[in-house]
């Protein structure tokens, strides 16, 4: 009776804490069968990293078996009790639940789409499809399975990335089912892209990493915060309350990145470093300016501040500025074809694609403003770089700052030349 009794009650236990029973389509996974099952296997796998204590993971439970039913015989789905094979589910970072992945094999990424059964098929068939066009070497069409620039944020890797980060930061806190999110989502894809290397863009799971969306007093969904470069405080956080396209996202962004950065240095080419630092920005300014001279020093600092102050305006640009005395890199100036039209001359290189546009009108504030606005905004003409290479650039001094000074000239002896009166 004593056996039956404990039996009993140890089954109870069982079921009270078992989300999914034996009769669900739902797989249960576990350390000792999950590699054989799911990432050495051919097949794709939605799994499910759940605990039986959690009121998201029980209120998913329907909607999950739903999708494994519909799911039967083309995608299989699983869910593993993270709470008692926690090893397992830090093995795969497994912070909050649920949390749910695609698994590809030995690949796996999260899932981030609504909690609903047919947002899990459409998940399950994208996946799907993924692999049967990369088993044929080729991108499914149309997919967006490109590693997104949307960086996943959860609360055991936010303070990491975001709080002391020096980057600048717009976090999205949103919820699965939210359908404003969803809306959303391929706008914030989009600004992200935009934004490489400016502002990093991120997403939050605010129903599931819920100690950062107090702290941050989130209350609805979707909420956009941003966060300052440097050391960021409770009192740095801004609130985002704009529009919600990718433009208006990305036009928020670029104002507040070019707020934190300081303008670019106009920087004189006398080593190869120099001219090599310039090519690996988007964009390259170069400039000849007249020799020392030809234009003394308040002359040359007038045209460097011209461009500093240009260099200002268009820091958000990332480009790279330099300049050099006429004459100082004969081959920079064949291979840009500068000096032909006399100096100042400009031009601006794409040192990847070996292109190049040159300034046409005048080297006057508003005339390299033109140029340099109509660059920005993909219009004039460009050219290749001649010898399809940059050039090599000669190691000089740098411009001590100085008036130019002609070579002393030397004093020529006449007594002993006998110069004929037709000859004066």
């Amino acid at each position: 009776m004593f056996h039956t009794y404990s039996l009993g009650i140890l089954l109870l236990v069982a079921g009270a804490y078992a989300l999914y029973d034996s009769s669900s389509d739902v797989i249960e996974l576990t350390p000792s069968n999950f590699e054989r099952l799911v990432t050495k296997s051919d097949e794709i796998w939605i799994v499910e990293f759940f605990a039986p204590w959690c009121g998201h993971c029980k209120n998913l439970v329907p909607e999950y078996k739903k999708a494994a039913r519909a799911l039967k015989g083309i995608i299989k789905v699983g869910a593993v009790d993270a709470d008692q094979y926690k090893e397992l589910s830090q093995k795969y970072a497994v912070s909050g639940f649920p949390t749910i992945k695609i698994f590809t094999g030995s690949k796996h990424s999260p899932y981030q789409g609504q909690r609903t059964a047919e947002a899990f098929v459409e998940a399950g068939l994208k996946a799907a499809k993924e692999k049967a066009f990369e088993n044929l070497g080729k991108k499914s069409s149309g997919s967006s399975s490109d590693k997104s620039d949307v960086i996943t944020l959860t609360d055991s890797n936010f303070k990491e990335l975001v709080l002391d980060s020096e980057d600048l930061w717009l976090v999205e806190f949103y919820a699965p089912w939210c359908g404003h999110c969803k809306n959303l989502e391929p706008h914030w894809a989009k600004a992200a892209t935009e934004l490489k290397g400016k502002v990093k863009l991120g997403a939050l799971d605010a129903t599931v990493h819920q100690e950062m969306a107090s702290r941050y007093q989130v209350q609805g969904y979707p909420s956009i915060k941003f966060f300052p470069s440097g050391k960021k405080t409770s009192d740095s956080v801004e609130d985002y309350n704009g529009g919600r396209t990718s433009s208006d996202i990305v036009a928020f962004a670029l104002e507040k990145f070019t707020e934190n950065i300081a303008p670019p240095e106009i920087v004189q080419v006398t080593t190869e470093e120099a001219m090599k630092a310039c090519s690996e920005k988007p964009l390259c300014v170069v400039s000849i300016l007249p020799h020392i001279l030809d234009c003394n020093a308040a002359c040359r600092n007038e045209y460097i501040s011209i461009l500093t102050r240009l260099g200002d305006k268009y820091k958000n640009k990332m480009w790279g500025w330099v300049w050099t005395e006429a004459g100082a890199q004969p081959a920079l100036e064949e291979a840009l074809e500068l000096g032909g039209f006399g100096y100042p001359a400009m031009a601006v290189v794409n040192a990847k694609k070996l292109k190049f546009s040159t300034l046409r009108g005048s080297f006057s504030e508003s005339g390299i403003n033109e140029f340099l606005r109509d660059l920005s905004f993909g219009r004039g003409q460009t050219a290749p770089v001649k010898g399809a290479e940059m050039p090599k650039i000669t190691t000089t001094e740098p411009w001590d700052g100085k008036d130019g000074e002609l070579p002393p000239e030397e004093d020529i002896d006449l007594s002993d030349v006998d110069l004929e009166k037709d000859e004066l």
